[in-house]
């Protein structure tokens, strides 16, 4: 656990806490910013230091230590359950779940700053969060948040590179397309050609990755408004905040959708290094690939079915049970629709997950955010039947090693109650959070220098061998 702890002054916090009284009652400790500055990059410059202290005494003393045994099972499938990688950033936990630099979801929604009192945290202070291992304060976000929007600029190139696509083009393809469009303005790109040393690396890249992180909204709503509303575009608001003027741009302005994009775009924003398209950016990079190069790769992993692309699956699947069965579906009507599902050969989407063996806690706080505001949807309650439903029918199927929901069950129906209905384009939204988490440790691993990944790979008659010697 010691790879995954949080910056040595932290922990030393973290116990302090541990002794003082329980604290807003569910949160187990609460790392405190301790700085007043208000700009991001400072805080990296004096962070970053310790932190190259720190991999090098891990390296000297514990570089020897086994974390553990590969199996032939793990070899054959996909590297499942293999530690073999750094990421600073989160860490996910099967039974409790995803963890922002140590803080849970709902710990997060204590401690972070938000656009109001109550109010669902706003993603600005889960990236100061998860490039520092800081709580920020309100102003530290709100510098941020004008930092970000003084970034937000797009050039036109990049609008007629989207254009010359169809406009029947997949949401993912136009958007990830836009994103190498904007990689002609890298400056890792432009300081690695002029000679920087690698001790620097880190610095362009913070560039890259805060600009890239302000501009993927602009490029997300340019695609939904091309393909959806007539390429009528709505200019950004610079009053409002990253997820509140995201969903400004896709021409959303009621204040609840506000909210919903704040907490859809914190959720979403990383979840841990081993899923494919944190994966992907990482590996990518490691070849010393710029962030557009690198985040361009991680959203062609993350268009796929058995990643991203799922958010979109779900609610397809859920329209379906509708349109066979009515909404008033019976909970015996649903469970033999699943039954049909499985038994055709298909997935129940939105069920299982790679690392977790119980509810996400994604699926709980968006559960919540649906009690709170919508009780009555229709779409909500039929998600509520499934989550009875379907985790006994995948346990009886005895297949399913986790039959519970995961973040794809739920968001889709809120996004549809709120008005964006257009299912194929879920992953876009997807895409745009996971930004903050995929820069966020691609600044880390550039400071760190984390080296090229590149592991071993062998032949069905190597492991035959190797299994017959054993």
């Amino acid at each position: 656990m010691v790879f995954y702890r949080s910056v040595s002054l932290l922990s030393k916090l973290r116990s302090r806490a541990v002794q003082q009284s329980n604290v807003s009652n569910s949160v187990r400790w609460l790392q405190v910013q301790t700085s007043s500055g208000l700009d991001l990059r400072s805080e990296l410059q004096e962070l970053i230091p310790e932190q190259q202290d720190r991999l090098k005494k891990i390296k000297s003393e514990y570089g020897k230590v086994h974390l553990g045994n590969i199996t032939v099972d793990m070899v054959l499938g996909g590297m499942r359950g293999m530690t073999g990688l750094l990421w600073e950033t989160s860490l996910l936990d099967p039974d409790e779940g995803i963890r922002f630099r140590g803080l849970s979801i709902p710990e997060c929604q204590k401690v972070l700053p938000a656009a109001k009192p109550g109010g669902e945290p706003l993603p600005e202070g889960l990236l100061w969060l998860l490039l520092t291992g800081k709580v920020p304060s309100k102003e530290q976000v709100n510098s941020l948040s004008q930092e970000l929007q003084s970034r937000a600029t797009i050039p036109d190139h990049v609008y007629k590179t989207i254009d010359a696509l169809p406009v029947t083009a997949h949401p993912m393809t136009q958007f990830a397309t836009g994103v190498m469009a904007l990689q002609v303005q890298s400056e890792f790109q432009k300081a690695y050609e002029k000679g920087i040393h690698k001790s620097k690396f880190w610095e362009p890249t913070y560039e890259d990755s805060m600009n890239l992180i302000a501009q993927v909204p602009l490029v997300a709503a340019y695609v939904y408004r091309r393909m959806y509303k007539n390429g009528d575009t709505i200019p950004k608001d610079e009053s409002l905040d990253y997820g509140a003027n995201f969903a400004h741009m896709l021409g959303f302005s009621s204040s609840e959708m506000h909210e919903l994009m704040r907490l859809y775009v914190t959720i979403h924003s990383d979840h841990e290094g081993g899923n494919v398209s944190a994966h992907t950016g990482h590996l990518v990079a490691s070849a010393l690939s710029d962030p557009y190069l690198s985040f361009a790769a991680a959203l062609n992993g993350l268009a796929g079915p058995l990643h991203g692309l799922a958010n979109q699956e779900v609610l397809l699947w859920i329209k379906s049970v509708v349109e066979e069965c009515g909404e008033n579906i019976s909970k015996e009507q649903l469970k033999d629709y699943v039954w049909k599902t499985l038994n055709s050969g298909k997935v129940v989407p939105g069920f299982g997950h790679g690392v977790l063996r119980k509810t996400d806690p994604r699926y709980t706080c968006q559960r919540e955010f649906a009690m709170k505001h919508l009780p009555e949807d229709p779409l909500f309650q039929l998600v509520s039947k499934l989550y009875e439903v379907v985790p006994p029918v995948l346990t009886e199927l005895g297949k399913v090693k986790n039959p519970w929901p995961n973040v794809d069950a739920h968001s889709g129906v809120l996004l549809n109650y709120y008005g964006l209905t257009e299912a194929r384009y879920y992953t876009v939204l997807f895409g745009v959070s996971r930004a903050l988490g995929i820069c966020s440790q691609l600044i880390w691993d550039r400071a760190l220098g984390l080296p090229l990944e590149r592991p071993k790979s062998v032949t069905m008659e190597w492991l035959e061998n190797q299994c017959k010697k054993a």
